[in-house]
């Protein structure tokens, strides 16, 4: 490409924007084929260049702007323009790069100033989007798009249609460049993080329902375990609306896995209430006729065979598996009415003889009375003959009420067994086998006590103090035996 030709490129068009010459409503051309280059400006005070440098310098193809009304620049921003760039008195701008003059287009009809302004202002207009990204890279904005960005800024930057620090525009753009490839580096790992929990809360998701329905049918908690399967459900909806996309394959994977899992889990609990509903049936079958047998007995006056036969209906009862809770309790309503009926009849009969029991019942309250008052026992052979004749008399007397039985049973019991008891103590006082052991314990204990009686004599004598105590120790130890012995002797006697 020559050097015409990237002048031509590099025209300036205004933006392609229509503008109009000041205060005389004639509207500038807009399109490069119609530029026309003024006569030069008879006020400017600017420099010719010389005709050589004049015919080698290219000629741009772009857009003539004519002259317009344009801010004023400020001495900062012309001080810092003239430092990259330079205007000539007929608007031809140029760049200042690496030491090398660029043309970057024509401001005609304004002045230098007012030309070198305007491209200096297209740098500044670069540069603002450079902050713009600075400041959201800082922010860490998303890094969506702010690639694109920077190589568009780059582009116009290529263009050197425009006057400034083109270089260091470039350094920056090249600094952002790196700095939005670590911020794209960082989303990505967030993300990656985020995926990976996602990934890890739909397999948490999706194992609890495998282990659900992997439970044994018979030891599964169907409402629970039917709960936890339907929130499981509605966790997964809520991931795949809310949730971190995980890629077609694995949201794939995953679903057929929960999906299988849910399917076996209906697939048993459709089996189980299958053959609860059959367990049940023939439950009921069984209870019906148990409930017939206990309705058949409830009649009897066979009093203990008939309650021996309710006591075997009830074990039956307990060893049938239950059947549904409703059918179940009605039928056991139904199987304790029966039984109600015949415990009550024989409740009313045994009533009726516990009245007829009742004037028994004075006449061994009565004989109660005359036992107790032989104790304590005086005389022992007087006592076992009134005893005698109080149990001859009580077999007589008959029954007494069912409720009174062990009160009465247990008052004459306490009066024998104080007879019993007696007639032991003088077993024990009169035998004797027991009367000689004392006897020769006697013997053996006096004799004992006299050895030590010239023991400890013979160790006064000496001033043996060892002796001394050792034998009237061992002689006060023989003396409390043989009192003890002689008091159970003279309890024998």
């Amino acid at each position: 490409m020559t050097d015409s030709q990237k002048s031509d490129e590099t025209a300036v068009v205004a933006k392609d924007e229509e503008i109009q010459a000041p205060e005389t409503g004639v509207e500038a051309p807009a399109a490069a084929d119609d530029a026309v280059e003024p006569a030069p400006n008879p006020a400017s005070t600017a420099p010719r260049p010389s005709p050589a440098a004049f015919a080698a310098r290219p000629k741009p193809a772009a857009s003539v702007i004519p002259a317009a009304p344009a801010p004023q620049p400020t001495a900062v921003s012309l001080a810092e323009a003239s430092k990259w760039g330079r205007a000539e008195g007929d608007g031809h701008v140029f760049l200042t790069i690496d030491g090398e003059e660029q043309p970057v287009g024509q401001y005609p009809g304004v002045s230098t100033d007012e030309a070198l302004a305007y491209f200096a202002r297209k740098y500044d207009d670069v540069v603002a989007q450079i902050v713009l990204m600075e400041h959201r890279v800082e922010s860490k904005a998303p890094a969506t798009d702010m690639q694109k960005t920077v190589d568009h800024l780059r582009e116009q930057l290529a263009e050197r249609n425009m006057v400034g620090d083109i270089r260091g525009a470039e350094a920056r753009l090249d600094t952002l460049a790196g700095q939005i490839s670590e911020l794209e580096k960082s989303e990505k790992a967030a993300h990656d993080a985020a995926r990976s929990s996602e990934l890890a809360a739909r397999e948490a998701i999706v194992a609890e329902a495998e282990s659900i329905a992997s439970q044994d049918p018979a030891q599964v908690q169907w409402k629970t375990s039917s709960a936890r399967m339907n929130e499981l459900f509605e966790s997964w909806k809520a991931a795949q609306k809310n949730g971190i996309r995980l890629g077609r394959s694995n949201e794939d994977a995953l679903w057929k896995r929960f999906r299988s899992a849910r399917t076996v889990f209906d697939r048993h609990r459709r089996a189980y209430f299958s053959q609860l509903d059959s367990t049940n049936s023939a439950a009921k079958v069984a209870k019906e006729q148990l409930i017939a047998e206990a309705e058949a007995l409830s009649s009897s006056t066979d009093w203990g065979f008939a309650a021996g036969e309710y006591r075997r209906l009830m074990d039956q009862w307990k060893a049938t598996p239950r059947a549904s809770r409703k059918d179940d309790d009605a039928l056991w309503l139904r199987f304790r009415a029966a039984q109600d009926v015949f415990f009550n009849n024989r409740q009313a009969a045994n009533d009726e003889i516990d009245q007829q029991y009742t004037a028994n019942l004075a006449v061994k309250e009565e004989l109660i009375a005359e036992a107790q008052a032989l104790l304590p026992i005086a005389d022992l052979a007087g006592a076992k003959k009134a005893l005698q004749s109080i149990r001859d008399r009580w077999e007589e007397a008959g029954k007494v009420p069912r409720a009174d039985m062990g009160r009465i049973e247990a008052g004459l019991r306490k009066v024998e067994d104080a007879v019993r008891e007696a007639e032991e103590d003088k077993w024990r006082r009169s035998n004797p086998e027991t009367k000689a052991r004392t006897n020769s314990a006697l013997s053996q204990l006096e004799t004992a006590i006299a050895g030590l009686k010239e023991d400890l004599e013979k160790a006064e004598k000496a001033g043996d103090q060892r002796r001394i105590k050792d034998a009237r120790e061992a002689l006060e130890a023989r003396q409390a035996w043989l009192d003890q012995i002689q008091r159970s002797a003279s309890d024998l006697a």
